[in-house]
């Protein structure tokens, strides 16, 4: 009897461990690998939960086009296109182009001031929760330690890692890493049409007088002179580098993508988003224009934003600068009042705003920038909880100002808004809603927002106290009305840039 027990015990124990492994197994998630498919990769969450949290990053336009510091960033193309303004200067400043070309600003492109520490305690003093470089422009300059690239940081101009010192910079203060590529822009096309020479094909127009026209091995590599098979395969090489060394969190391309095979642009999708699988590390791709379809990254709209409320999360770049996206001399910038009103416009409608700057080829950022990120910042910290976490309203808002046509779709970046401007946010678990009006409103003035009405009442539970962040003191209101909804404000008035209230439901 005893045997029969003992052996009814074992098969109870292989059985149940064989039933144990059995549902590991069918329990355990398969892991997802993306082929270069675009019907692979739509099924990636294009829209990470950190991105739609953070609202907000810092991104520079920094590097060789900074040395002659005029024009624009622009520069690298312009300086060889007779009749345009670059033209001439360079050769009043540096000689002719057949001699002094633009790799020859490299040596002069020294970052001597550049402190990664430093810039990545300004950019999360100024609010941005991701930062990162533009890795490289059009111009075939790579601003890390490339081996792909022989025209990079690390081996000419500072004799620096750029993006590797800001990566750990940026991810010792707790900012995800973002970093952008222009470079689909940087081959030479047209090289065989004399009459498209200068099309816009091309970032260097081609002139056998110069040397955007050198078949010298190293020379072509920085002037494009590589036939576009193989440069479509050193777009790649490059971008996968940057994804290996520094796992960036996002990476974002300043369009083009018409000018790269499709299935190469579906190659480093897929290996960025399987590596960032590997790495458990949620990831995205910015994209402008039709690049991409839009299940596979976050659509940017340059210098412009969304005029509705957007479904699915976006992204704009603007710049704090009026006359480039890099640093000129007699440069001018935008005011901090229009900066974040614009920002909370963008937040309010399901969008992220990339913020640029402009160092100088030094490494310095100009003292003008600084004032105005420290004033963003100031504003950002005292509002924090009205941005941050936070997620759109059933409507953005509403109001008198007149947006005009963005350059590259959408509005313009720079609306003039007033305080009769209302955009609205709200918490995560809908408990709270987030009123901005976009300036210092009339102090003591019955503002009626219909809105909050018995009639309309669109946050669903009754009121349980409206505050001004910022300030101590409850805002008085009247919801005894059918129709309207009476808010008085209050004797202070509130913020002079955007005076946010807080509306906590029961």
């Amino acid at each position: 009897m005893r045997c029969l027990v003992f052996v009814f015990f074992m098969i109870s124990i292989f059985y149940g461990c064989s039933d144990s492994k059995h549902t590991t197994a069918e329990t355990e998630p398969q892991k997802l690998v993306y082929e270069p498919t675009w019907e692979s990769l739509k099924k990636h969450n294009a829209s990470p939960e950190w991105l739609k949290d953070a609202k907000f990053g810092i991104y520079f336009h920094w590097g060789v086009y900074s040395v002659p510091a005029y024009g624009n960033e622009w520069y690298a193309r312009h300086m060889y296109v007779p009749g345009r303004k670059e033209f001439d200067y360079h050769k009043a400043n540096y000689g002719d182009q057949s001699e002094f070309g633009y790799h020859h600003f490299i040596p002069k492109f020294t970052a001597e001031n550049f402190n990664a520490e430093e810039w990545a305690r300004i950019f999360k003093n100024a609010g941005a929760r991701f930062a990162g470089p533009v890795a490289q422009h059009h111009d075939g300059f790579a601003m890390w330690d490339s081996e792909v690239n022989p025209w990079n940081s690390v081996d000419m101009g500072p004799k620096k890692d750029i993006t590797g010192a800001l990566s750990k910079a940026l991810k010792k203060n707790d900012l995800k890493l973002i970093t952008t590529f222009h470079h689909a822009k940087n081959n030479q096309r047209n090289r065989d049409n004399p009459k498209k020479w200068d099309s816009w094909d091309s970032h260097f127009p081609y002139n056998p007088k110069w040397h955007t026209s050198s078949e010298d091995p190293k020379l072509s590599k920085l002037y494009g002179m590589i036939p576009e098979k193989d440069f479509d395969q050193y777009w790649f090489d490059q971008v996968k580098e940057v994804i290996d060394q520094y796992n960036p969190d996002m990476i974002w391309f300043d369009t083009w993508f018409n000018s790269i095979d499709t299935k190469k642009v579906q190659e480093m999708s897929s290996y960025y988003y399987n590596q960032a699988n590997d790495k458990k590390q949620d990831v995205t791709i910015g994209y402008k224009q039709a690049d991409l379809p839009k299940e596979v990254g976050i659509k940017d709209i340059e210098q412009g934003g969304r005029r509705e409320l957007g479904e699915r999360l976006w992204m704009t770049d603007i710049t704090l600068s009026n006359k480039s996206w890099c640093y000129v001399q007699g440069q001018t910038y935008k005011s901090p009042d229009l900066v974040i009103r614009n920002m909370i416009d963008v937040f309010s409608k399901n969008g992220v705003v990339l913020l640029n700057i402009s160092p100088m080829a030094n490494g310095s950022i100009p003292e003008e920038q600084l004032t105005v990120l420290k004033e963003i910042g100031a504003w950002m910290k005292t509002h924090a909880e009205a941005i941050y976490e936070t997620r759109p309203y059933t409507l953005f808002g509403f109001g008198p100002a007149i947006a005009e046509d963005g350059h590259f779709g959408g509005q313009s970046a720079t609306v003039s808004y007033t305080a009769e401007d209302v955009r609205f946010t709200q918490s995560k678990d809908g408990k709270t809603v987030y009123l901005f009006m976009l300036g210092k409103p009339k102090p003591g003035e019955v503002v009626n927002l219909p809105l909050f009405s018995k009639r309309r009442y669109l946050p669903g539970s009754p009121i349980k106290r409206i505050t001004i962040l910022g300030y101590d003191d409850e805002v008085k209101y009247d919801s005894s009305s059918y129709k309207d909804f009476f808010l008085t404000i209050p004797e202070h008035g509130g913020n002079d840039i955007a005076t946010v209230f807080k509306i906590e439901l029961d």
